[in-house]
């Protein structure tokens, strides 16, 4: 959840001093492959996330005596990162941890703090069988899935019904859909006085910030693009310049914020639109009289063929673990069917699972605020699984901070320059 990332990113992390059953000291990749017995699993410490993994905890160990988890929230830290990398160096990892950052997977596996999932005899196709095709993008570079695919909250553009009403746009139907539609309609928001901006994403330059306004819009405009593809920058085209120039269109216009506002700029009525998840629906409850559609594209695209970013977290197992066969059985058991239908049910989260809403029809159904969102999950974009994950977006961050937000580069260059700093450390540099 966005709610749960924004976290400083170079904030040091002090050593922990948990010890993790189950965990042990050091351990390798290899060691406890088919060891059984107690372990310890460490979870979000949002309130839904613990409901549901109470329960999991408790049926798990209901039905195994001999192979009981012990649960707990993830350690405060400056963020979970840290926390995860220092529990890694110090070797007292826990063996699972339902919270782990596709973009920090490349270098716990650089620690050599993650369990590569394919080594299990049943690790390949389970990963790819419940999660289909998007499994795809959390393969690590040497083939293996250093992660299970979990869950994602595909971010779409919220907007606030009774703000578009009062500055005389359809509520129900927004002029959202091309780029020029859009700006239209924030300019039109803006002059009817009716929000201080029309959109607010964050213009920080915390690494994670592009993944709230231009890599949604990126991948709806390529129809699925990361940002990485096979070890290069993919940005630098006439794609990346439309959503680059949109957005500093926005930024250019007063339309959208230079200066960080401090609270939820949708919910206190600061801004009229945002780019969010699922987990929106909940916050925002009966609060804001809201509406959801796709991310929008220079030309239009069609809902059911427009592509987003993620916001996804999944598990990883972690080699300090001495009883990997029992940790690999619970994370099975996590991420089954079942498992998976009580999740969405919690915390309106969406499941990386293939037939998404065919095989929660009923749930869907009963809650039709999350249909388009469990749609949406199957066309969703994850940050590239590469070597230097991090600092690829504090460059691009940097890069897109001072050119689209304030408008002091010129956006060919930012693209140009960046694309090739960004080349630089795929391939290690």
């Amino acid at each position: 959840m966005r709610r749960r990332i924004i976290l400083a990113a170079a904030a040091a992390a002090g050593a922990l001093t948990l010890t993790a059953c189950g965990g042990g000291g050091g351990g390798s990749a290899g060691d406890g492959m088919d060891s059984r017995g107690d372990i310890t699993i460490w979870y979000s410490n949002n309130e839904a996330e613990i409901a549901w993994g109470e329960q999991m905890v408790e049926a798990w160990n209901a039905e195994h005596p001999d192979e009981q988890i012990k649960a707990q929230e993830i350690p405060a830290g400056a963020s979970s990162e840290e926390v995860i990398g220092a529990a890694i160096t110090a070797g007292n990892a826990p063996c699972l941890i339902f919270n782990t950052s596709p973009a920090a997977v490349p270098q716990f596996q650089k620690q050599g703090g993650l369990v590569n999932l394919s080594e299990f005899e049943d690790g390949e196709d389970y990963i790819t069988q419940r999660s289909g095709d998007i499994a795809e993008q959390y393969r690590s570079e040497d083939g293996g899935f250093y992660q299970m695919p979990w869950k994602s909250n595909p971010v779409m553009i919220f907007y606030n019904k009774a703000m578009f009403a009062q500055a005389g746009l359809d509520p129900e139907n927004p002029p959202l859909g091309t780029y020029d539609e859009f700006l239209a309609t924030a300019r039109t928001l803006k002059q009817a006085g009716v929000a201080q901006y029309a959109i607010n994403p964050a213009p920080t330059s915390e690494f994670f910030q592009s993944w709230f306004d231009f890599y949604p819009l990126y991948a709806a405009q390529t129809g699925g693009t990361l940002l990485v593809e096979d070890g290069a920058a993919t940005f630098d085209s006439e794609d990346g310049r439309a959503v680059a120039e949109f957005w500093r269109t926005l930024y250019e216009e007063q339309l959208a914020g230079q200066e960080q506002y401090q609270g939820d700029a949708f919910a206190d009525g600061y801004a009229a639109m945002a780019i969010v998840g699922p987990w929106a629906i909940s916050v925002y409850g009966e609060d804001v009289d809201w509406g959801a559609v796709p991310v929008p594209t220079q030309d239009g695209t069609a809902p059911d063929e427009t592509w987003t970013f993620s916001d996804a977290k999944n598990v990883g197992l972690y080699t300090a673990c001495e009883n990997k066969a029992t940790a690999w059985d619970v994370l099975k058991f996590a991420t089954s069917e079942e498992q998976d239908g009580i999740w969405l049910e919690e915390t309106g989260q969406m499941p990386l699972r293939q037939n998404l809403t065919d095989t929660y029809s009923d749930y869907f159904e009963a809650n039709p605020a999350y249909q388009q969102f469990g749609d949406q999950a199957s066309r969703t974009v994850e940050v590239p699984n590469v070597q230097n994950s991090v600092e690829i977006w504090q460059a691009f961050r940097d890069g897109y901070s001072e050119s689209v937000i304030f408008g002091e580069v010129p956006v060919d260059e930012f693209l140009s320059d960046t694309a090739a700093r960004i080349g630089e450390l795929a391939a290690g540099s």
